[in-house]
């Protein structure tokens, strides 16, 4: 419903002549490596490529993913965020269901540093680094460095907020360090708050994610728990100056595993825009009162 759309897009585009190239997760694409839809794509001369495709002699790098949500278009614009290309994202092909998710579209010489970030990762470049461009910075996690300057640009952000840390993750699996310092921000008067799906499409994922809860809690960290839909956003609002987007979520795997892209903000608009998102989703949501999960069923 939806993924057709794009390939028909694409291949027109590649027959007119402009360049297309497609970097495609094995794992996350799985069930289209004898698709016609890639099929057509190469019929089109559309360059597709496969990140960490089966092998038997490195059978465990296909954990490692492409978790990027990354389009650049002629160097003019950018888009990024949580999106997927599925119908499970669609308003039309899937209704009110459809997953809540956040994505951006970037404009002027920062779209520079999105179509660098691009290249160097399909030419296997995976220690780019990006250049500061006004007050936008976009971070990508492919080599040792570059882990740690995300990790680094998470920690520095729990430990200078003043006023709030809102955060919006489909998958919250932090590590101690992180638990660690939202605890702390919380209990030196921050607003810290953690907007999660109430249904998660990863079950396994969701109990692990409650293992963190009841001490978050008792450090006065409030959780929410977002009811309409499934929650697929990936945001950070720091006080009223500071946010992130992209595809990372609070969890072991983007931290330490998948390859993701994360735009960090000093933009007072963008922070501003995403704290009246986090709002309205808040305004939908299910507090987790502490008493009430301290006493949950054994089974639970």
């Amino acid at each position: 419903a939806i993924g057709r759309q794009f390939v028909d897009a694409l291949c027109e585009r590649a027959r007119s002549g402009v360049r297309v190239r497609a970097y495609l997760d094995a794992f996350g694409s799985l069930e289209l490596t004898n698709s016609p839809l890639i099929k057509a794509l190469r019929e089109a001369h559309v360059h597709v490529r496969w990140f960490h495709g089966w092998s038997w002699r490195t059978p465990w790098r296909i954990h490692r993913r492409n978790h990027r949500k990354l389009m650049v278009i002629d160097g003019r614009c950018a888009y990024l965020g949580g999106f997927n290309i599925h119908a499970e994202s669609s308003h039309r092909a899937t209704g009110r269901s459809r997953w809540r998710d956040t994505h951006v579209r970037i404009e002027g010489p920062f779209v520079t540093q999105a179509q660098d970030a691009f290249e160097a990762f399909w030419h296997g470049n995976m220690h780019w680094e990006p250049s500061q461009i006004g007050p936008n910075l976009l971070m990508t996690n492919g080599s040792y460095p570059a882990r740690h300057h995300l990790r680094a640009a998470l920690h520095t952000a729990c430990l200078q907020a003043r006023v709030r840390i809102w955060a919006t993750t489909p998958y919250f699996v932090p590590d101690r360090r992180l638990r660690t310092e939202l605890a702390a921000a919380a209990r030196r008067g921050v607003d810290v708050r953690v907007l999660v799906p109430k249904h998660n499409d990863v079950r396994f994922v969701q109990w692990a994610s409650r293992a963190a809860y009841r001490a978050l809690l008792h450090d006065g960290v409030t959780i929410l728990k977002y009811e309409p839909r499934m929650l697929h956003a990936k945001t950070m609002v720091v006080d009223d100056t500071g946010c992130k987007v992209g595809t990372a979520n609070l969890d072991y795997r983007s931290l330490n595993l998948n390859y993701e892209i994360i735009l960090v903000s000093r933009c007072t608009s963008l922070t501003a825009l995403f704290a009246a998102q986090f709002r309205r989703d808040a305004s939908r949501s299910e507090q987790i009162d502490l008493t009430c999960w301290q006493r949950r069923p054994g089974w639970r």
